[in-house]
């Protein structure tokens, strides 16, 4: 294998990893405790990875029409997945306040950040106009079905009937949902965004994956980390292997190939977003089992991308 296929996973992963590291470096040195990371998450939930989406999809413009095949295999191969998931919660997971996590930690990929990243470097900007609105809807579906499971989850754990009305008042008031909504119709009014609020905006943007990869860090439970937990390392392997190997080997069937099916591997090879850790602590999940399985990913990502980039190059499918 090439030193430029490692090279390319080692420059996108490392970085995620270190600011996880600092994160565990700052907690140990007192500097971030519990209540400054409540504060954080709530920052992050509530305002700076909305306002990414928000300008992220507002200034891109993409066009639905260009790629609605590509984007049609994304929205059912997401759900499809997550049914699967879900189905095997029940299976595999005891505790019922923890499936939803293991669910959401399994699914829920960062093509948010990672996914771009990974697009801009393979391709560069043919890859990010493919994948924006490919990213728009499963970035949407991703946070949606996980609102649905992890409210599902901790509702099941207290015993208690899934209220519809207040499962779709979660999903319609839900912050991540609101900006990419509200990026989306506004990228399709086609109107521009003045500099001063647009820079305004990449500053509140800026904040949010070093908080959420710190905070990630911080909540670390290292010595379930280095136990394995069973949940954590399914849920890891799920979003490891099987979820790329499913996407792909699905796109593949369906005829896509080079970019497009380049796009479906990378997007859906990156680690557990860093996101699924802020809902779940926002939500009053198990955010140690989230920090977990983020952890896990993040560090079994770059050599699974690595190894799939190599190999679907090797038989000349991207």
């Amino acid at each position: 294998m090439s030193w430029e296929t490692w090279s390319f996973a080692f420059n996108v992963t490392v970085p995620n990893l270190l600011m996880m590291l600092l994160g565990i470096l700052l907690r140990h040195l007192r500097l971030m405790d519990d209540l400054f990371i409540d504060g954080a998450t709530k920052l992050v939930f509530n305002i700076a990875l909305p306002c990414l989406l928000f300008f992220g999809i507002a200034t891109n413009h993409p066009q639905l029409s260009d790629n609605l095949f590509l984007v049609i295999y994304g929205a059912i191969g997401t759900i499809v997945t997550f049914l699967l998931l879900e189905v095997s919660a029940k299976w595999l997971v005891a505790d019922p306040r923890e499936r939803g996590v293991f669910v959401q930690g399994g699914f829920r990929a960062n093509t948010g950040i990672l996914g771009l990243a990974y697009a801009m470097t393979a391709y560069g900007d043919e890859g990010v106009a493919i994948g924006s609105l490919y990213l728009t809807v499963t970035v949407l579906l991703f946070n949606v079905l996980s609102v649905i499971t992890l409210t599902r989850s901790l509702h099941s754990g207290e015993g208690k009937k899934i209220q519809h009305l207040p499962l779709l008042r979660s999903i319609v008031t839900n912050p991540l949902i609101l900006g990419l909504l509200s990026g989306l119709v506004y990228s399709q009014t086609g109107l521009g965004i003045p500099q001063m609020i647009e820079q305004t905006g990449g500053y509140i943007s800026g904040l949010s994956l070093p908080w959420a990869l710190l905070c990630t860090g911080a909540s670390l439970d290292l010595r379930t980390f280095l136990r394995s937990s069973n949940v954590a390392m399914l849920s890891s392997s799920a979003k490891l292997f099987f979820v790329p190997a499913f996407m792909t080997l699905g796109g593949w069937l369906c005829g896509f190939h080079g970019v497009t099916l380049g796009i479906i591997f990378m997007f859906s090879a990156t680690p557990t977003a860093a996101g699924s850790y802020v809902m779940t602590r926002a939500m009053g999940g198990n955010s140690a089992l989230a920090a977990n399985i983020i952890a896990i990913t993040t560090v079994g990502s770059f050599f699974t991308t690595a190894l799939g980039i190599y190999f679907l190059r090797l038989w000349n499918l991207i």
